[in-house]
């Protein structure tokens, strides 16, 4: 941080000086702030720390993850680590997988405005009016698809002038999706029959024997797919 110029921040009204180069989640921290709730995985996946800011001179409310997202000077911050949001009880394995039944659980998301608010709220750049849409006209493969990368941090939901519970209901349309709808996969098949008849053991048995700087050597050295 020797590089660094103290800049003010304002956490939850109070002021502090903190250095220009930190993540709002490091200026808490370095603010004397201990998070214990409202910090997680810190590289963005885990949607534990949705944060709610204003700059000044600027009358919108912006969001983002603290983990994320550089200060700024003059910064009004405030996390919102948890959201009481609505969450219907039910079995997935007594569902059947159809459209019908996401609107049954969250019969809210036809209140849609269509204001789309949520999507300017959403910190992963995510068309979640576009994935309402589709839980609406009950395209659940699409809304499954749109909404593959929601973190659950429920910043839509906070800006929703309907209270539309939508990541809830998004996350209902993957979890039908991925048991009753998606396309089986062959190979995972395979594999499954293929541990089930014990083929792995002697590996396995092995592994075991094997000390920890080695596994540790193979691990490192294993192959790994390259990405898209």
């Amino acid at each position: 941080m020797a590089d660094s110029h103290l800049v003010d921040i304002h956490i939850m009204g109070e002021r502090h000086r903190v250095p220009d180069s930190l993540t709002i989640l490091q200026a808490f921290e370095y603010a004397g702030y201990k998070l214990v709730r409202g910090v997680g995985c810190r590289g963005g996946f885990c949607g534990a720390c949705a944060t709610v800011y204003r700059l000044p001179g600027d009358y919108h409310l912006k969001f983002a993850l603290a983990c994320q997202t550089k200060i700024e000077p003059d910064m009004q911050l405030a996390m919102i680590p948890f959201y009481p949001a609505n969450r219907s009880t039910y079995r997935l394995s007594e569902l059947k997988g159809e459209a019908k039944e996401v609107l049954d659980l969250y019969p809210e998301m036809l209140r849609c405005l269509g204001c789309n608010t949520c999507t300017k709220s959403c910190p992963q750049d995510i068309d979640v009016l576009g994935y309402v849409a589709a839980i609406v006209r009950g395209d659940l493969a699409a809304a499954a698809d749109i909404s593959f990368d929601c973190i659950m941090c429920g910043l839509c939901v906070s800006r929703c002038p309907a209270e539309l519970v939508k990541h809830n209901a998004a996350l209902l349309c993957r979890r039908i999706y991925g048991r009753n709808l998606a396309p089986k996969s062959e190979h995972l098949a395979r594999r499954r029959e293929e541990i089930g008849a014990g083929r792995f053991q002697a590996d396995l048995a092995g592994l075991k024997k094997q000390p920890k700087d080695e596994l540790k050597k193979r691990y490192a050295e294993r192959d790994i797919e390259p990405g898209e």
